[in-house]
This record gives C-alpha cells, sequence and structure tokens, in this order.
C-alpha cells in the first residue's frame, strides 16, 4: 500500500509539471482604447478619483440622502445579487482544477419466503464503503483558461456595480437640485401673484375712476388667473420628484424625505478633470469593458485548448464487511487514465475557436467605443457647463433690463401717457425670464453633475454588501 501511495504522489508531481506548461495564452496586442486626445478642452490639474464629489454642495440633507441610496436601493442590490451569481460561477468554472471525490456505501441482507410461508436467510449481512474520484489532467490549460476568464467576468460584474453606484448617486443629486427649484419656483410664483393682485387692484380702482377701460381689468385678470393656474403644476411635480428620489431610495412614494434646502446651492469652479487617458481607471464601465475583453482572450484559449486530446483519471478504494478490522491497510485501490481526443465533431470545436474569436473582436469595438463616449461625455458636460454659466450671465443682465423697462412702463401708464398693453408685455417679460432664471440654475447644476459622473472615480471600491 505505502508503494502505491508513493507511486501515485510521484505521477501527481510529474503530472502538475506538465500541466503548468499550457501552450495557449492570449496575446498580447495594443492598448485597445486607441489614440486618445492629449488633454480634454478645458483641462485642470489631476484629479482625485477617490473623492465623493456630492459632499461639495456642503448639504448635510444630501449627504444622507446618497448614503442610504448606496445601502437602500434595490437597482443596486439587484447589481449585487449579480455580482454574487457570477462569483458562484467562477468557483464552478475552477472546481474541474482540483479531484472530486464521491463516497459509496452499501449494505445488503437476502431473505426467501417458501412455500409454507415463512422467511430464511439465504444470505448473510453484507456492507460495503468505497470512494471514487476523477481528475482530468488540464494539459493544454482549457480548465484554467475557462477559470480565469469566469474570474475577470466576476470582476467585470463588480465594476458593473460600481457604475450603478455612480449613475444612482447622480440621479439622486438630480432630484435633489429639481425638488429645491421646484420649490423655489413655487415660492416666485406665489410673490408673482401677490404682485399682479396689486397691479389689478390699482387697474380697478383707475377702472372706478373711469380711467381705464374694462380691457385693462380682464387683461390683468388673466394674468392672475394663469398664474394661479400654474401652482398647483409645480406642487404636483415637486411631489413626483419626491416620489422618484423615494424609490431610487427603496422607498414607498410618499414617505417624508428631508430636504431643508431653499435655495439651489452655487457652483464651484470646474473641478480636476484630469487626462482624458485618467478615464481608463476611474470610470468603471471603461474598466468592466477591458476586463470582459481579456475574459474573451481567455475564452479563445480555452476553446483552442479543447481541440486537442484530454486525459483523465479515476481512482477507486473499495473495502467490504470483512475488512472492518484492517480497514487501511486492505484498501482495494485502482487508477486508471483514459484518454480521449476529437477525431471528427463536425468541426464544432473549430467553430467554437471561430465564434470566440468573434467575440473577442467584438469587444474590442465595445471597448473602443465605451473609450469614446466617456471622453464625449466629459467634454460634452464640459461644453454644457460652460456655456450655461455664459447663457445665465446674459439671462441676468436681460432680466435686470426687463425690470427697468417694467418700471418706465409703470411710471408712462400711472401719468395717462401709454395704455396698460406695454405694463403688461413688461409684467410677462419680467416674470417669464424670472422663472426661466432658476430653471438655467437648475440645469447648471445639472451640467455640474452629469460632469461628476462623466469623470467617474474609485469612491465606488469602498462599497460592500
Amino acid at each position: 500500500m505505502k508503494n502505491n501511495v508513493t507511486e501515485l504522489i510521484s505521477l501527481a508531481v510529474i503530472l502538475v509539471l506538465m500541466v503548468s506548461c499550457s501552450p495557449f495564452k492570449p496575446r498580447a496586442r495594443p492598448s485597445p482604447a486607441g489614440e486618445l486626445p492629449p488633454t480634454f478642452s478645458m483641462y485642470t490639474a489631476a484629479s482625485d478619483p477617490a473623492k465623493r464629489w456630492w459632499e461639495e454642495f456642503n448639504d448635510p440633507d444630501l449627504n444622507a440622502l446618497i448614503i442610504e441610496m448606496l445601502s437602500d436601493n434595490l437597482t443596486l442590490k439587484q447589481a449585487w445579487a449579480r455580482l454574487n451569481q457570477v462569483r458562484a460561477l467562477a468557483v464552478q468554472a475552477g472546481a474541474a482544477l482540483y479531484p472530486d471525490l464521491t463516497g459509496t456505501a452499501g449494505a445488503s441482507y437476502t431473505r426467501q419466503r417458501s412455500g409454507n410461508g415463512s422467511w430464511k436467510t439465504v444470505s448473510d449481512d453484507n456492507y460495503f464503503l468505497g470512494g471514487v474520484s476523477s481528475y482530468e489532467l488540464d494539459l493544454w490549460g482549457r480548465v484554467r483558461s475557462g477559470r480565469k476568464s469566469a474570474l475577470l467576468e466576476a470582476s467585470a460584474s463588480r465594476e458593473d456595480v460600481n457604475a450603478a453606484a455612480m449613475t444612482l448617486a447622480a440621479e439622486v443629486a438630480q432630484r435633489w437640485v429639481n425638488i429645491i427649484a421646484q420649490r423655489m419656483q413655487k415660492r416666485l410664483l406665489e410673490h408673482q401673484l401677490q404682485t399682479n393682485l396689486t397691479f389689478l387692484e390699482l387697474i380697478e380702482l383707475r377702472f372706478h375712476m373711469a380711467m381705464v377701460s374694462v380691457l385693462d381689468v380682464y387683461q390683468q385678470k388673466q394674468v392672475v388667473e394663469a398664474i394661479s393656474a400654474e401652482i398647483p403644476l409645480v406642487e404636483a411635480q415637486e411631489q413626483l420628484l419626491r416620489h422618484e428620489l423615494a424609490l431610487l431610495l427603496g422607498k414607498l412614494p410618499r414617505t417624508f424625505l428631508n430636504i431643508s434646502r431653499e435655495e439651489l446651492p452655487k457652483t464651484i469652479e470646474i473641478p480636476a478633470t484630469g487626462l482624458p487617458a485618467d478615464l481608463l481607471s476611474a470610470r468603471p464601465d471603461l474598466r468592466a469593458a477591458g476586463m470582459r475583453l481579456w475574459a474573451s482572450d481567455w475564452q479563445v484559449a480555452a476553446a483552442r485548448a479543447d481541440r486537442l486530446p484530454a486525459i483523465s483519471l479515476t481512482a477507486q478504494a473499495h473495502y467490504g464487511e470483512a475488512d472492518v478490522d484492517v480497514l487501511f491497510d486492505n484498501w482495494l485501490l485502482s487508477l486508471a487514465g483514459n484518454l480521449t481526443a476529437p477525431i471528427f465533431d463536425g468541426k464544432r470545436r473549430a467553430a467554437e475557436v471561430d465564434r470566440s474569436l468573434a467575440v473577442v473582436d467584438e469587444k474590442v469595438s465595445a471597448y473602443r467605443q465605451t473609450v469614446l463616449t466617456a471622453i464625449k461625455e466629459v467634454e460634452d458636460a464640459l461644453v454644457n457647463e460652460s456655456k450655461q454659466r455664459e447663457h445665465i450671465n446674459g439671462l441676468e443682465k436681460v432680466t435686470a433690463t426687463a425690470r427697468k423697462a417694467l418700471k418706465e412702463a409703470g411710471n408712462r401708464y400711472r401719468k395717462g401717457l401709454t395704455d396698460y398693453l406695454p405694463v403688461l408685455t413688461q409684467v410677462l417679460t419680467v416674470q417669464g425670464l424670472e422663472r426661466n432664471l432658476i430653471q438655467q440654475q437648475a440645469n447648471l447644476l445639472g451640467a455640474r453633475i452629469s460632469l461628476y459622473r462623466a469623470l467617474g472615480g474609485t469612491w465606488t471600491e469602498s462599497l460592500t454588501h
């Protein structure tokens, strides 16, 4: 028995040395990212990818909302569950690297019924216990390549979790901005309503004094009623946004959410963007695409190895009821080896190699597309924020001029130099500009949030489930 064990150990060492020299490994290739621009159009110093960008808004309510989302969002929980599934598949893919062992046990006892109805023992009790082990020698690295591919898929799935967390954090911040904007719109509409009611009182007074026509009264009433009709829509929009935010937090729509801020935060200077090449390590979607490309390379290696002969070993150990006293001395040990080689399979394995190579080509193009899209998203966000700032500056100037025109039109109207139409026109212009200004300020913050999302980051790597 001792000699048998020694021989098995020696054979195992030789086989390990054989399988460690796999001829199939992914070939080195130039960077699939392709040519990248040296800098962004508004390049600033190296960025800090580990920073939690939403903290720059300096609002504890927003911080609490995003932290709660990261723990309770149902979409994120689904992403974590998919990650666990892929990790389990990776374990399965690597299981063939180790021998399996199956235990067997049985017992038999035979009795026979005689013609007179009595029973007699035909054979004595028979017990047996044994084990069967099988192992495929991974001579060409097929199993190891499959395991490597599965591990890369698991890593890519973790990056999917990171990408989902980044997207959801941006969604929460965007809802938070829009809710505050709607709250500001409501206050502005209520203020404009009071202003227009004051105008209406003055016009009605002038009408009773026969100084203006009833048309002026009706025109001003129309403005008052239009603003009154706008307020419920703004209230509804704020509530709908709260419902969306609650859903992002994995809560019921009517759940109370603490948002105490009354004014939109002021944006700081454009954050450091770093270099376009930095996106390759800062964007989880790019990291995931790269890992899936490498995983497909290992799948090609596995498909090529599958075309070569395979050697499998089977070992059995067995002892019976009579061997109980010498359990460890009288094992019946057998070791068998089988060689299988594909001779004719209708080109199935060759077609699998071709398919795997085509998958690699697809992944290379997908990776390049993802890189270009990431750079585009950063450039889009930079352009949007820059031009949005210019637009707001111009809008503020237009609003200031419109207010001066309204004041002048009101003075001329009170002196009887003009009718009410110029006043009405300026009232509508100023109040429309004021409402638009709030919306454009919210859009500016939205552009900043899009920029943070496009730049990616590594802060998600600390997330746990």
